[in-house]
């Protein structure tokens, strides 16, 4: 017999107390089906049933009474050397990964800033990617992710905010080219395939030509040097459209943010400082 991880008994103790599995989830902050998956796991690696199943939730076996008495008082243990261990949680330092899309950079950085000011123990690692990093690999501890809600079982999702979308161009190019009714009569400056998923790529796919692309650039200011001579439209972060007019931008581009963490670093003090300074920056 070989329990294959600790969390498997934590997510049993969590259903003993709240006696459900919705319970459990919530108070693990994780999927329920995160729950029942672990359970089982532990079921199948006891060889034993540890909950008796009924309509009103989960009632402990004299197996599971067994295993949760002795569980319980390991889990204050560990709980009390995981205190001692990190200074009672009161340190806030060493390496911190976020990811997020690229756009967020006016966003995102002077809220990464503030917090490295207020933890100079920190050392911070911003990686913008359209690749979605593997948060139970450890590639990241937090993930800034767009678009629909990530529905990975072990992952804590917490909503961000709205990102609105908006392509920019010179007074000189309206003046010349007028607004933008049919895009087929307009020239762009779009970033790289790593974009290609952004609404107003996908709104733009079926609408112009390769004769409307201008430039093709992943580096902003790449786009903003084209945008400001008057040679074409296209995305900025808002701290590069400065002078620069809002020449189209659609409700249908908006798209919600999302905070990514996995289920085993959510609740430790170096995550949960930066999804506070993420959250109310």
């Amino acid at each position: 017999m070989q329990i294959e991880s600790w969390d498997d008994i934590r997510v049993a103790l969590a259903v003993a107390r709240c006696g459900t599995v919705s319970g459990a989830a919530g108070e693990l902050g994780v999927h329920h089906a995160t729950v029942i998956r672990r359970i089982d796991a532990l079921e199948t690696a006891l060889r034993a049933r540890l909950f008796q199943r009924h309509t009103r939730g989960y009632a402990l076996t004299e197996a599971g009474r067994t295993l949760l008495a002795a569980a319980g008082a390991a889990d204050e243990r560990f709980a009390q050397m995981a205190a001692q261990i990190a200074g009672a949680g009161d340190r806030i330092e060493g390496e911190l990964t976020v990811t997020s899309l690229p756009e967020l950079v006016d966003l995102v950085m002077p809220r990464i800033t503030a917090l490295m000011q207020r933890h100079p123990g920190l050392r911070v690692t911003y990686a913008t990617d359209v690749r979605l990093f593997r948060l139970d690999a450890g590639e990241a501890h937090i993930a800034i992710r767009g678009g629909a809600e990530p529905t990975e079982p072990d992952y804590v999702v917490r909503p961000l905010g709205r990102l609105h979308h908006v392509l920019y161009a010179s007074e000189d190019y309206l003046d010349r080219h007028g607004p933008v009714g049919d895009p087929r009569a307009h020239r762009f400056a779009l970033p790289g395939p790593d974009a290609r998923g952004a609404p107003y790529m996908r709104w733009l796919q079926d609408r112009i030509g390769p004769e409307n692309i201008a430039l093709i650039a992943s580096e902003a200011a790449a786009r903003e040097a084209v945008i400001r001579a008057g040679l074409a439209m296209g995305p900025l972060p808002d701290s590069l459209a400065t002078g620069l007019l809002p020449a189209i931008s659609l409700r249908e581009w908006d798209s919600t943010l999302w905070l990514v963490t996995h289920v085993d670093l959510h609740r430790t003090p170096k995550v949960q400082a930066a999804l506070a300074a993420l959250r109310d920056g």
